[in-house]
């Protein structure tokens, strides 16, 4: 049993360093060369943000793991030797929410700050902006904790006749209970009179967990929503509207031409920008018209990517011709996946969350099997279902966000990311991260019954005054399934239609 429990803490640890290794391979080949050998701390803050949010997806696996180590326990107390995951999902969401509402939001006021004013006052201006955020955040957090910071429970009581043990003693379908005359226990025949609602405070930790997750939820339900249908269905509409053969360069000349009468018109715009911003004049119409700008010039960056597509030059033409050809066969072969997984989760939401009693444990099921199968497989594919959401998640905010001018776009770009779109994706998946947790342990429940998270996420984040009709109701999953159903309708009329008009 304790080399059991051995082995589990050895390969969390493994999992952290090769997690930040990754994410650091990340920082290295996403960010700007204009960022190369500066901006330290945004550069730490993005690898200690990306960390902290894959840790995070992969604890409900070890959560699991961990509650499987303690179901083979042979002696009294060998379920003390586990990882205490409780303290642990604690400690990695308070860490999320300071990331989120204090480091990051510090990191982007320094990075954006004004370039010709002095380390000390850029520094100086974004902690004033991070003391009023704290402050106010503070002030928010011990009112409603004061206030409604109660978890109430829903209990019904019970009794019951004894009688001496002895051998006599037979219970049968008409027989239920001991007692003379008894024939049904209190369990059943209790009425409504007899249920009382028990009342306790909770820790101020786990509220602060709980509201961090309300507000992701709202993220999540809007972006996850949208991401669960766009990100297999972008990826096969991408195939649908591949270029179909290369063009000629007569046909190249005349498309390059028209491109750079919009990139001479957006540079217009830009100097004109820049030059109101010199003047002061930042005001609501100024950031609505960067907005508008920043829209265009990624618009325009994919009319370039599709137009080199369609016309390779170079000595290597015919090679990159067939690599695109092979790239975008990939994304029709990952799309088709992904729709398949997408629909297994909208499928699983409804079934399992919506229907009351559920119809089938469904995915839950699949798990257990897998796990007889092979100890971890059932737990990577629980894992791999986790990881899908929070990519539909960032799938749907990039979408929302060239789609609706008043969300500030931050694309991410391999070797042209610079640290203020890194820190804003990352803030994102943080906050993202909380709510497909607490979801996953919600629509997996009977596969991660008695698990930590399940007690944070389950039992206590839905008895919380004023949050708990939220999840009685189930809101959230509403949302989400009307928002992805609206998704595959918008695809299927409007982007399916000119994708064939091509």
């Amino acid at each position: 049993m304790g080399d059991f429990n051995l082995a589990l803490v050895i390969v969390a640890i493994v999992v952290c360093i090769v997690v930040f290794i990754f994410n650091l391979y990340l920082l290295v080949n996403y960010q700007h060369p204009d960022d190369a050998n500066q901006a330290y701390f945004p550069k730490f803050v993005v690898v200690l943000g990306l960390s902290v949010a894959a840790i995070s997806i992969l604890m409900l696996p070890a959560d699991v793991a961990n509650r499987q180590a303690c179901r083979r326990s042979i002696y009294n107390g060998a379920c003390s030797l586990t990882l205490p995951m409780k303290n642990l999902w604690l400690a990695v969401y308070i860490v999320d929410a300071i990331l989120v509402f204090f480091v990051i939001p510090f990191a982007m006021f320094y990075y954006e700050g004004d370039q010709d004013k002095s380390v000390f006052k850029r520094m100086k201006s974004a902690l004033l902006w991070v003391i009023v955020t704290a402050v106010v955040c503070a002030l928010v957090l011990g009112i409603l904790y004061g206030l409604a910071g109660k978890v109430d429970f829903t209990v019904r009581h019970l009794s019951s006749a004894t009688e001496p043990f002895s051998s006599a003693l037979g219970f049968s379908s008409g027989q239920q209970c001991i007692g003379a005359g008894a024939r049904q226990c209190a369990a059943y025949s209790a009425t409504s009179s007899s249920e009382t609602t028990w009342t306790m405070r909770t820790t101020f930790p786990e509220y602060v967990v709980a509201l961090a997750t309300i507000v992701g939820s709202v993220l999540f339900t809007i972006f996850g929503g949208v991401g669960i249908a766009c990100l297999p269905l972008g990826l096969i509409f991408s195939f649908i509207r591949r270029p179909k053969a290369v063009i000629t360069r007569s046909q190249y000349i005349k498309e390059a031409t028209e491109l750079g009468k919009k990139a001479r018109e957006l540079k217009k715009a830009t100097d004109a920008l820049h030059q109101e911003e010199r003047s002061g004049n930042k005001g609501r119409k100024w950031r609505k018209n960067v907005k508008t700008v920043e829209k265009e010039l990624l618009l325009l960056e994919e009319d370039v990517k599709t137009l080199e597509e369609m016309y390779p030059q170079g000595e290597k033409a015919e090679a990159s011709w067939a690599l695109t050809v092979l790239g975008y066969l990939a994304k029709l072969v990952l799309g088709v996946l992904g729709l398949i997984v997408s629909v297994a989760w909208v499928a699983h939401i409804v079934i399992y969350l919506l229907i009351d009693p559920p119809l089938s444990p469904f995915l839950n099921e699949v798990f257990i099997k897998l796990d007889d199968v092979w100890g971890l497989l059932g737990t990577a594919a629980f894992a791999f279902f986790c990881f899908y959401l929070l990519l539909s998640v960032v799938s749907g905010a990039m979408m929302l966000g060239m789609k609706l001018v008043f969300i500030t776009i931050h694309p991410m770009k391999w070797g042209a990311t610079l640290m203020n779109s890194f820190l804003f994706n990352v803030g994102l998946i943080l906050l993202s991260s909380i709510s497909v947790i607490q979801f996953c342990a919600t629509a997996f429940g009977y596969y991660a019954q008695a698990t930590a998270a399940q007690e944070i996420f389950g039992h206590t984040l839905q008895s919380l005054r004023g949050i708990k009709y939220l999840y009685k109701y189930n809101v959230f999953q509403i949302a989400f399934i009307v928002l992805a159903g609206l998704t595959f309708i918008y695809y299927a009329a409007f982007v399916s239609f000119s994708a064939f008009q091509i």
